[in-house]
């Protein structure tokens, strides 16, 4: 007999615009968001904030993406970035996604980049000027 996959506590009512009552009620809505609990949350930002390589962060990227269904963008800013603060993280709307996550994602991004700079230098080399040349 298996049991149900643990689901996220929700949130104190009134502290987060997530919609995870409206997720749970839609029939054939994706929750795979909901599948994050705080102990697994805590797993992925700790994992963010230790990254080896841009590679590392790319394959996070996606591993994101293809179990919670959330797209995390990060490339530099489009003024000139002369600290991690200039390096644009974005996190595509998505129902369900907790206010804080919504934050705290971003954060810890950011300090991992500030943990090994080697990977916003080589973030900065993937998307300079002459690339496409």
């Amino acid at each position: 007999m298996t049991s149900p996959p643990l689901l996220r506590q929700p949130c104190p009512p009134g502290a987060c615009d997530c919609g995870r009552e409206q997720l749970l009620e839609q029939a054939g809505s994706d929750a795979r968001i909901l599948l994050l609990t705080r102990n697994e949350e805590k797993r992925l930002l700790e994992r963010l904030e230790n990254l080896q390589s841009l590679s590392d962060l790319e394959k996070l990227q996606q591993r994101i993406h293809a179990q919670l269904g959330i797209r995390v963008h990060v490339a530099p800013g489009h003024n000139e970035v002369r600290s991690m603060r200039g390096i644009k993280i974005e996190i595509d709307e998505h129902p369900g996604l907790c206010r804080k996550t919504r934050q705290a994602i971003p954060s810890a991004i950011r300090r991992g980049l500030e943990n090994n700079p080697q990977i916003a230098y080589d973030l900065l080399n993937a998307n300079d000027l002459f690339r496409d040349l």
